[in-house]
Protein backbone atom coordinates (compact mmCIF):
# COMPACT_ATOMS: atom_id res chain seq x y z
CA UNK A 1 0.00 0.00 0.00
CA UNK A 2 1.15 3.54 -0.67
CA UNK A 3 1.52 5.82 2.33
CA UNK A 4 0.43 9.41 1.94
CA UNK A 5 1.13 12.42 4.13
CA UNK A 6 -1.76 14.87 4.45
CA UNK A 7 -1.11 18.29 2.95
CA UNK A 8 -4.28 20.33 3.20
CA UNK A 9 -7.60 20.24 5.07
CA UNK A 10 -10.94 21.92 4.47
CA UNK A 11 -14.11 21.57 6.54
CA UNK A 12 -17.72 22.52 5.78
CA UNK A 13 -20.94 22.50 7.82
CA UNK A 14 -24.43 22.64 6.29
CA UNK A 15 -27.99 21.48 6.87
CA UNK A 16 -29.38 18.75 4.64
CA UNK A 17 -32.86 17.56 3.77
CA UNK A 18 -34.46 14.35 5.03
CA UNK A 19 -33.25 14.67 8.61
CA UNK A 20 -29.57 14.43 7.67
CA UNK A 21 -27.31 17.10 9.13
CA UNK A 22 -23.63 17.87 9.31
CA UNK A 23 -22.01 18.66 12.61
CA UNK A 24 -19.11 20.71 13.82
CA UNK A 25 -17.73 24.19 13.40
CA UNK A 26 -16.97 25.45 9.93
CA UNK A 27 -13.70 27.14 9.09
CA UNK A 28 -13.50 29.72 6.31
CA UNK A 29 -12.50 28.94 2.76
CA UNK A 30 -8.76 29.24 2.20
CA UNK A 31 -7.12 29.70 -1.19
CA UNK A 32 -3.36 29.73 -1.76
CA UNK A 33 -2.73 30.05 1.97
CA UNK A 34 0.70 28.42 2.43
CA UNK A 35 4.00 28.42 0.51
CA UNK A 36 3.52 24.70 -0.15
CA UNK A 37 0.29 25.14 -2.07
CA UNK A 38 1.58 28.27 -3.78
CA UNK A 39 4.12 26.10 -5.60
CA UNK A 40 1.71 23.19 -6.15
CA UNK A 41 -1.84 24.37 -6.70
CA UNK A 42 -3.11 20.80 -7.07
CA UNK A 43 -2.63 20.49 -3.30
CA UNK A 44 -4.73 23.60 -2.63
CA UNK A 45 -8.26 22.75 -1.49
CA UNK A 46 -10.47 25.71 -2.29
CA UNK A 47 -13.83 24.55 -0.92
CA UNK A 48 -15.68 21.48 0.35
CA UNK A 49 -19.49 21.35 0.00
CA UNK A 50 -22.29 18.98 1.03
CA UNK A 51 -25.91 19.43 -0.06
CA UNK A 52 -29.04 17.40 -0.96
CA UNK A 53 -28.84 15.35 -4.13
CA UNK A 54 -31.31 14.73 -6.95
CA UNK A 55 -33.75 13.16 -4.47
CA UNK A 56 -34.29 13.50 -0.73
CA UNK A 57 -32.46 10.25 0.01
CA UNK A 58 -29.27 11.23 -1.84
CA UNK A 59 -26.36 13.49 -0.91
CA UNK A 60 -23.81 15.41 -2.99
CA UNK A 61 -20.23 16.00 -1.84
CA UNK A 62 -17.91 18.39 -3.69
CA UNK A 63 -14.23 19.24 -3.31
CA UNK A 64 -12.57 21.89 -5.50
CA UNK A 65 -8.87 22.56 -6.01
CA UNK A 66 -6.45 24.56 -8.11
CA UNK A 67 -8.43 27.79 -8.44
CA UNK A 68 -8.02 30.06 -10.31
CA UNK A 69 -7.34 28.39 -13.67
CA UNK A 70 -7.60 30.55 -16.80
CA UNK A 71 -10.32 29.85 -19.34
CA UNK A 72 -9.06 27.45 -21.96
CA UNK A 73 -6.76 25.71 -19.52
CA UNK A 74 -6.44 21.94 -19.97
CA UNK A 75 -5.34 21.41 -16.36
CA UNK A 76 -5.75 17.93 -14.89
CA UNK A 77 -5.35 16.33 -11.47
CA UNK A 78 -2.00 15.38 -9.94
CA UNK A 79 -1.31 11.67 -10.48
CA UNK A 80 1.03 11.62 -7.48
CA UNK A 81 -1.64 12.75 -4.99
CA UNK A 82 -4.40 11.02 -3.06
CA UNK A 83 -7.59 13.10 -2.95
CA UNK A 84 -10.03 12.15 -0.20
CA UNK A 85 -13.38 13.06 1.29
CA UNK A 86 -13.55 11.88 4.90
CA UNK A 87 -16.72 11.23 6.90
CA UNK A 88 -17.12 11.08 10.68
CA UNK A 89 -20.48 9.41 11.39
CA UNK A 90 -20.20 8.09 14.95
CA UNK A 91 -21.89 9.64 17.98
CA UNK A 92 -20.66 11.75 19.59
CA UNK A 93 -18.43 12.86 16.74
CA UNK A 94 -14.75 12.52 17.55
CA UNK A 95 -13.31 14.23 14.49
CA UNK A 96 -11.84 10.94 13.24
CA UNK A 97 -12.94 9.57 9.88
CA UNK A 98 -15.12 6.44 9.93
CA UNK A 99 -15.50 6.32 6.14
CA UNK A 100 -13.48 7.67 3.23
CA UNK A 101 -13.99 8.29 -0.46
CA UNK A 102 -10.62 8.08 -2.21
CA UNK A 103 -9.77 9.45 -5.66
CA UNK A 104 -6.60 8.72 -7.61
CA UNK A 105 -5.68 9.67 -11.16
CA UNK A 106 -3.63 8.21 -14.01
CA UNK A 107 -2.60 9.62 -17.36
CA UNK A 108 -2.64 13.18 -18.66
CA UNK A 109 -4.71 15.55 -20.75
CA UNK A 110 -8.14 14.50 -21.96
CA UNK A 111 -7.19 10.83 -21.51
CA UNK A 112 -6.68 11.15 -17.75
CA UNK A 113 -8.67 8.60 -15.75
CA UNK A 114 -10.01 8.68 -12.21
CA UNK A 115 -10.39 5.71 -9.88
CA UNK A 116 -12.89 6.10 -7.04
CA UNK A 117 -12.73 3.86 -3.97
CA UNK A 118 -15.49 3.76 -1.37
CA UNK A 119 -17.16 4.84 0.69
CA UNK A 120 -15.04 2.40 2.69
CA UNK A 121 -13.55 2.17 6.17
CA UNK A 122 -10.18 3.96 6.12
CA UNK A 123 -7.14 1.68 6.18
CA UNK A 124 -5.45 4.37 8.30
CA UNK A 125 -6.82 7.47 10.03
CA UNK A 126 -5.36 10.86 10.80
CA UNK A 127 -2.72 12.77 8.87
CA UNK A 128 -1.04 9.67 7.43
CA UNK A 129 -3.09 7.90 4.77
CA UNK A 130 -3.07 4.70 2.74
CA UNK A 131 -4.92 3.76 -0.42
CA UNK A 132 -7.63 1.24 0.37
CA UNK A 133 -7.36 -2.23 -1.10
CA UNK A 134 -11.03 -3.04 -0.46
CA UNK A 135 -14.45 -1.64 -1.26
CA UNK A 136 -16.18 -0.77 -4.51
CA UNK A 137 -14.20 0.85 -7.31
CA UNK A 138 -15.32 3.05 -10.18
CA UNK A 139 -12.98 4.00 -13.03
CA UNK A 140 -13.34 6.19 -16.10
CA UNK A 141 -12.24 9.34 -17.88
CA UNK A 142 -12.35 12.75 -16.28
CA UNK A 143 -14.83 15.39 -17.54
CA UNK A 144 -17.51 12.70 -17.88
CA UNK A 145 -20.22 11.45 -15.52
CA UNK A 146 -19.42 7.98 -14.20
CA UNK A 147 -21.52 5.47 -12.28
CA UNK A 148 -25.22 4.77 -11.91
CA UNK A 149 -28.04 7.18 -11.04
CA UNK A 150 -29.25 4.80 -8.35
CA UNK A 151 -25.81 4.35 -6.77
CA UNK A 152 -22.58 6.34 -6.77
CA UNK A 153 -22.12 8.91 -9.52
CA UNK A 154 -18.89 10.88 -9.97
CA UNK A 155 -17.68 13.80 -12.05
CA UNK A 156 -14.10 15.03 -11.93
CA UNK A 157 -12.83 17.84 -14.10
CA UNK A 158 -12.89 21.54 -14.88
CA UNK A 159 -15.74 23.70 -13.66
CA UNK A 160 -16.44 27.43 -13.39
CA UNK A 161 -15.46 28.87 -10.01
CA UNK A 162 -17.77 31.82 -9.22
CA UNK A 163 -16.65 34.10 -6.41
CA UNK A 164 -19.06 36.92 -5.59
CA UNK A 165 -17.67 39.43 -3.11
CA UNK A 166 -17.30 43.13 -2.50
CA UNK A 167 -13.56 42.58 -2.84
CA UNK A 168 -12.54 46.23 -2.74
CA UNK A 169 -14.20 46.70 0.64
CA UNK A 170 -12.81 43.37 1.86
CA UNK A 171 -9.26 44.59 1.26
CA UNK A 172 -10.07 47.87 3.01
CA UNK A 173 -11.38 46.02 6.06
CA UNK A 174 -8.63 43.37 6.16
CA UNK A 175 -5.63 45.24 4.75
CA UNK A 176 -3.12 42.44 5.41
CA UNK A 177 -4.79 40.49 2.58
CA UNK A 178 -4.55 43.45 0.20
CA UNK A 179 -2.33 42.94 -2.88
CA UNK A 180 1.06 44.65 -2.77
CA UNK A 181 0.85 45.61 -6.45
CA UNK A 182 -1.90 46.52 -8.90
CA UNK A 183 -4.95 48.73 -8.68
CA UNK A 184 -6.29 47.27 -5.41
CA UNK A 185 -3.00 47.83 -3.58
CA UNK A 186 -3.69 51.55 -3.12
CA UNK A 187 -7.08 51.20 -1.40
CA UNK A 188 -7.30 53.06 1.92
CA UNK A 189 -7.84 50.99 5.08
CA UNK A 190 -11.33 51.16 6.59
CA UNK A 191 -11.36 48.77 9.60
CA UNK A 192 -15.11 48.28 9.98
CA UNK A 193 -17.29 45.49 8.62
CA UNK A 194 -20.18 47.94 8.21
CA UNK A 195 -18.28 49.41 5.27
CA UNK A 196 -19.45 46.59 2.97
CA UNK A 197 -21.65 47.85 0.17
CA UNK A 198 -25.00 46.32 -0.84
CA UNK A 199 -25.31 42.90 -2.54
CA UNK A 200 -25.85 44.55 -5.89
CA UNK A 201 -22.29 45.86 -5.82
CA UNK A 202 -20.70 42.42 -5.41
CA UNK A 203 -18.86 41.17 -8.48
CA UNK A 204 -17.80 37.75 -9.66
CA UNK A 205 -14.06 38.33 -9.35
CA UNK A 206 -13.32 34.88 -10.78
CA UNK A 207 -15.52 35.30 -13.86
CA UNK A 208 -13.93 33.38 -16.72
CA UNK A 209 -11.73 31.35 -14.36
CA UNK A 210 -12.08 27.67 -13.49
CA UNK A 211 -11.19 25.13 -10.83
CA UNK A 212 -10.76 21.38 -10.73
CA UNK A 213 -13.77 19.77 -9.06
CA UNK A 214 -14.54 16.31 -7.73
CA UNK A 215 -18.32 15.84 -7.41
CA UNK A 216 -19.91 12.72 -5.92
CA UNK A 217 -23.62 11.93 -5.55
CA UNK A 218 -24.76 8.81 -3.68
CA UNK A 219 -27.47 7.45 -1.41
CA UNK A 220 -27.11 9.14 1.98
CA UNK A 221 -27.52 5.71 3.58
CA UNK A 222 -24.05 4.81 2.31
CA UNK A 223 -22.59 7.43 4.66
CA UNK A 224 -24.88 6.87 7.65
CA UNK A 225 -24.78 3.04 7.71
CA UNK A 226 -23.45 1.85 11.06
CA UNK A 227 -23.48 5.40 12.40
CA UNK A 228 -25.84 8.34 12.86
CA UNK A 229 -27.61 10.80 10.58
CA UNK A 230 -25.27 13.59 11.70
CA UNK A 231 -22.09 13.77 9.67
CA UNK A 232 -18.76 15.54 9.87
CA UNK A 233 -17.25 15.88 6.39
CA UNK A 234 -13.87 17.24 5.28
CA UNK A 235 -11.42 16.87 2.42
CA UNK A 236 -7.70 16.21 2.15
CA UNK A 237 -5.03 16.06 -0.54
CA UNK A 238 -2.06 13.87 0.39
CA UNK A 239 1.19 12.64 -1.10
Amino acid sequence: MLRHRGLKLAVVVAALAGGLALRGVASGSDHQDTPLVEINSRCDINDVYAFPGSSSDRIVLVMTTSSPLPAGSNAVFDTDKLYQLKIDNDSPGDGVEDLVLQFTFEGSGSDQEITVRGPVSPPQTGTRNRISGSGARLTGKINTTLGAASGVQVFAGLRDDPFFLDLEQFFRIIPDRKPVTGGLSGLPDTPTASAFRGPGDAQDYLAGLNCLAIVVEMPASMLTAGGTSRLGIWGTVSR
